[in-house]
């Protein structure tokens, strides 16, 4: 599963940088948001504005604080630290890569939300993607695994296509997003499998 995901993350990070570096690819991009903004309607307006909300870092960390509560009552310590580390990783990745590539977001009459930073990568989405893929591993001997997965895939989902929805990002962004969770948790999943059967 690993290898897998790691490889679907490198492969999307190498299309979500053509999109970024491609003249052509980025004028799909623009119109892309456009026609999502022509298509809009009251209720995914709502929908997507709370997906918003929920989205960002303030609700992920509190939601990840009542994971790791939920955890520490069955003592399920080592789990904690696959978590705290693997969203610390993923905010700090994706505020780095914002810094250093400082892509304009999409035109300022699209939003229908307030944004912060660039837009390269998208932020909401690489948490969302964290979100999901430490879920994957950690409950991948659990009896309910393919609704976990699905359900994971379906926030991912959700929460990148609401931020090309709400105007505040490119697909590409919430490509790079998804693919460098994928990437970051892969490789840190890696490295925790092996402390943790080392230290058995």
């Amino acid at each position: 599963m690993p290898y897998l995901l790691l490889f679907v993350g490198i492969l999307l990070l190498f299309f979500s940088v053509l999109f970024l570096n491609i003249p052509v690819l980025s004028q799909f991009d623009l119109l892309s948001v456009q026609w999502m903004s022509e298509h809009r309607t009251g209720t995914l307006n709502q929908i997507a504005t709370y997906l918003s909300a929920i989205g960002g870092m303030p609700f992920v960390l509190f939601l990840s604080t009542l994971w790791c509560i939920y955890l520490l009552w069955y003592k399920k310590r080592t789990n904690i630290t696959f978590i705290c580390i693997g969203i610390i990783g993923g905010i700090l990745l994706a505020w780095l890569l914002k810094f250093a590539i400082a892509r304009p977001r999409p035109p300022a009459s699209l939003h229908l939300v307030e944004s912060f930073g660039s837009s390269f990568p998208s932020a909401h989405s690489l948490y969302a993607a964290c979100l999901g893929c430490l879920a994957i591993y950690i409950y991948r001997q659990h009896s309910r695994y393919y609704i976990i997965v699905m359900g994971a895939v379906l926030w991912m989902l959700m929460m990148g296509i609401s931020r090309v929805y709400l105007g505040v990002h490119f697909p590409s962004d919430v490509i790079s997003g998804w693919s460098i969770s994928f990437i970051w948790i892969s490789l840190w999943y890696m490295v925790w499998i092996k402390y943790c059967t080392a230290h058995k």
